[in-house]
């Protein structure tokens, strides 16, 4: 399978994260896209690195003033000490309900909260250029799925399911599966379908496409009354306006059984088919895996070969991309497992 691989991705490497009250070495890191990398190379699969410029989707996805904080915000960072340089940069500050979100601050602290959900989404000098070429990869793979017909994958860090059109959060910054399932309805897709199987809630895909029936969103992940993101992902949230029945979420139990993800994954298969699309993006987290240092699903390496075969079986032409997945090392051959079980005769 044609594999799109960002060589710059090293150049985002924040040093730590705060995680349960620890400050701790970051979890989504470049060791991630090196396994990756590795396993793909292993494989046989075909990688490039060769993108076009997504700025005239990003402006569909996402906010301008959004996009433009994330261009600027390290240079402000550094404006207000040099010495930031060397310091990571983290908000302390967000406008909770109750609060103004609608006049965005002069401060830049205030800022950093305003354009932010969360404090782990450590952002370092290299983040914008590094989010950029993945949301350019996304781009360049919808366009080679409507020239060439050939169904792609996309390995990229950080994720972006997380990010809504004007804000970060969950290590995401640019959402890539939204500009993939974009640059597809823009090429001529008349509907696209969207499947997020992370062990997190993708609230940023949910939200972008939340009032629109030109694509579904479908989410298979841990019930957000126990894990991150924690204030999305309720089975409830069905879509409003137009959209209205077009956003389908399927939250489980933290620890539930293989089986149990499977059957949810039938579920949502189903849902696909009637919904008619023209092509698939498939948010392809891996924290499902048994022994994520921060997920507790029980999916085990041999259940991706069972998932690539799932997800070629809908039918549809195939966009997946990298989202989680924080057993480092094992995450290069569960991608490609996953690959494996796509590309079977079987």
């Amino acid at each position: 399978m044609l594999s799109f691989f960002t060589l710059q991705h090293q150049l985002h490497n924040p040093e730590f994260e705060i995680f349960r009250g620890d400050k701790v070495p970051c979890f989504e890191n470049p060791t991630r896209g090196d396994f990756v990398y590795e396993a793909l190379t292993k494989a046989g699969h075909e990688i490039t690195s060769e993108f076009s410029d997504s700025s005239e989707v990003l402006v569909k996805v996402h906010t301008k003033n959004y996009l433009n904080f994330l261009q600027t915000a390290w240079d402000q960072w550094l404006a207000l000490n040099p010495e930031n340089i060397n310091r990571q940069v983290f908000p302390s500050v967000w406008p909770v309900s109750g609060l103004r979100a609608d006049i965005e601050p002069e401060n830049f602290g205030a800022k950093l909260g305003f354009y932010s959900m969360d404090n782990g989404t450590p952002m370092v000098s290299g983040t914008w250029e590094v989010v950029k070429a993945g949301a350019d990869a996304a781009f360049t793979a919808a366009n080679v799925l409507m020239d060439e017909k050939k169904d792609v994958f996309c390995a990229l860090r950080p994720p972006g399911h997380h990010a809504h059109a004007n804000f970060m959060g969950g290590y995401c910054f640019l959402n890539n599966a939204a500009v993939a399932a974009q640059t597809l309805r823009d090429r001529g897709c008349k509907s696209v379908a969207i499947l997020d199987v992370d062990y997190h809630h993708g609230n940023g895909t949910q939200s972008i496409f939340y009032r629109r029936k030109d694509v579904l969103v479908l989410n298979i992940h841990a019930d957000p009354s126990t894990d991150y993101p924690f204030f999305l992902g309720n089975a409830d949230e069905i879509g409003e306006g137009s959209g209205e029945g077009f956003n389908i979420n399927y939250p489980l139990p933290s620890g539930c059984s293989a089986k149990i993800w499977f059957d949810a994954l039938a579920s949502a298969s189903e849902k696909i088919k009637q919904f008619d699309a023209d092509a698939l993006v498939v948010s392809l987290g891996l924290d499902t895996y048994i022994d994520d240092p921060i997920s507790s699903f029980n999916l085990t390496s041999d259940d991706y070969i069972k998932l690539g075969e799932k997800i070629k079986g809908i039918g549809l032409p195939t966009i997946m991309i990298l989202e989680g997945g924080y057993a480092t090392e094992e995450l290069g051959g569960n991608v490609t497992n996953v690959l494996q079980g796509f590309e079977s005769e079987g």
